[in-house]
């Protein structure tokens, strides 16, 4: 084991790296590269993953972060976000940089001023010596042991290719490498510096690789080394300070749902209401949920709607009670409204379970397609007397038709909940929707 002496802001003390493992050699590059910036030790963070390399936070006299393997990167772009004025520095190994590639890409991409360093040894040390994106080809290790069929990953390029700010590339045989790395973390951008090193216990033996090797691989694959991409752009979060800080905050409606009116529950209820995409199933049944609160209620909403959109099934549950709510699952609702067959083909089996306590009310063009049960079912026109004020209304139309059916609290509680939650446009639309509803029940337009 490497015995470090003579630091800044290391410690000295005794590396538990394998004998002649190239980590051992870089971390006091990294010391000298420190010192030689004088960075505050207050204001530097040191970020590693899992992995040998990411055993080596714990021997400087600065602030560290370890975390999950491949996310490192993420880590660090967090930690500089959230406090610009640190100086983030990455140590991570070439498994780190296969499992996060993603996030190396975007971190350069964005240009956001962390330092990656990679110990680039070529296998994965600590795990065994399976192969990494960086294995040359043709490379033995635990798992391929006849030779690798991959060729390696540039990661320098991939700076180069997604226009980050710097990029080099070295080896432990550089005698400018502290000044390299010192480089790299004073750049205003992202950098990364990927270094070539050995892993003496699993990959220098099973390849017989040494330093003459090691420099005919970067020939072989045109590897350049030293600095092999640099640019002068605006990092990530001045851009983003100057952009976005300096507008003006939005205003947004403050909205109060205190108690004005009384409720008739006598009992915790389920309502489901089942439509399709673009009948506004979610915000109505939020128009609803708010108005119950306005009657001194409880009430909880979840949604169940596809990926796709403006096609398919859109289906609202809610909850009222009088008391709190903790579990927030309909087995069997107490009211099941459907308006659209997109919804009914969600909640057949539903209907089918349903007790005669039940009630279902649903658009007289669906009726027919009902399948078997003891629910009580009344059909109203939901869909044509929406369509004579707005088709999207038809949420909304069909709710304050249950409600005058069912008196749970006053109609007027989801009139104030429409003018409330809504723009003043589609309140509009939406109170005359209310009315409709209501006109429903008042001319006795349903069937039994």
């Amino acid at each position: 084991m490497a015995i470090v002496k003579n630091t800044v802001y290391m410690k000295e003390v005794e590396l538990p790296f394998c004998p002649g493992c190239g980590h051992s050699q870089i971390l006091p590059q990294l010391d000298k590269a420190m010192a030689k910036l004088n960075l505050d030790p207050r204001k530097t963070v040191l970020v590693t993953d899992i992995g040998c390399v990411g055993l080596s936070d714990q021997y400087f006299n600065v602030n560290a972060f370890h975390g999950l393997h491949g996310r490192s990167i993420t880590y660090a772009c967090g930690l500089k976000m959230a406090n610009p004025e640190l100086t983030v520095i990455v140590l991570m190994g070439d498994g780190g940089l296969g499992i996060g590639g993603t996030h190396f890409i975007n971190a350069a991409r964005r240009n956001i001023d962390i330092t990656v360093i990679i110990f680039n040894n070529f296998n994965f040390g600590m795990t065994g010596g399976e192969h990494s994106v960086t294995t040359p080809f043709g490379g033995k290790t635990a798992t391929t042991y006849l030779g690798n069929i991959e060729y390696p990953l540039d990661a320098c390029s991939l700076v180069q290719a997604v226009n980050g700010g710097f990029a080099a590339r070295t080896t432990i045989f550089d005698k400018n490498l502290a000044d390299l790395i010192a480089e790299a973390i004073a750049f205003k951008g992202f950098s990364a510096v990927d270094i070539w090193e050995y892993c003496t216990a699993y990959y220098v033996p099973r390849n017989e690789l040494n330093k003459e090797k090691m420099m005919k691989l970067l020939e072989t694959y045109g590897f350049k080394t030293g600095i092999v991409h640099k640019v002068e752009r605006k990092e990530f979060i001045e851009s983003y300070h100057e952009i976005y800080l300096n507008q003006p905050t939005k205003q947004f409606k403050q909205i109060s749902l205190d108690t004005e009116f009384e409720n008739n529950l006598t009992q915790k209820t389920g309502i489901i209401i089942a439509g399709a995409a673009g009948q506004k199933v979610k915000s109505s049944a939020t128009v609803f949920g708010s108005s119950a609160i306005l009657a001194g209620l409880y009430a909880t909403q979840k949604d169940d709607y596809p990926i796709t959109i403006m096609t398919g099934h859109s289906v609202s549950e809610i909850i009222l009670d009088k008391k709190e709510i903790n579990y927030t699952g309909i087995d069997n609702p107490d009211y099941l409204i459907v308006i659209a067959p997109e919804g009914l083909a969600k909640v057949k089996k539903i209907i089918q379970n349903m007790p005669e306590t039940s009630t279902i009310f649903v658009d007289d063009q669906l009726l027919s397609l009902l399948p078997d049960t003891k629910a009580k079912i009344e059909s109203y026109p939901f869909k044509k007397a929406a369509n004579a004020i707005d088709r999207f209304s038809i949420t909304i139309l069909s709710l304050a038709t249950f409600l005058a059916r069912t008196n749970l609290f006053p109609i007027e509680a989801f009139k104030k909940a429409v003018t409330l939650t809504q723009k003043k446009a589609i309140a509009e639309i939406n109170l005359k929707a209310v009315e409709a509803g209501l006109k429903l029940v008042e001319e006795n337009i349903y069937a039994k």
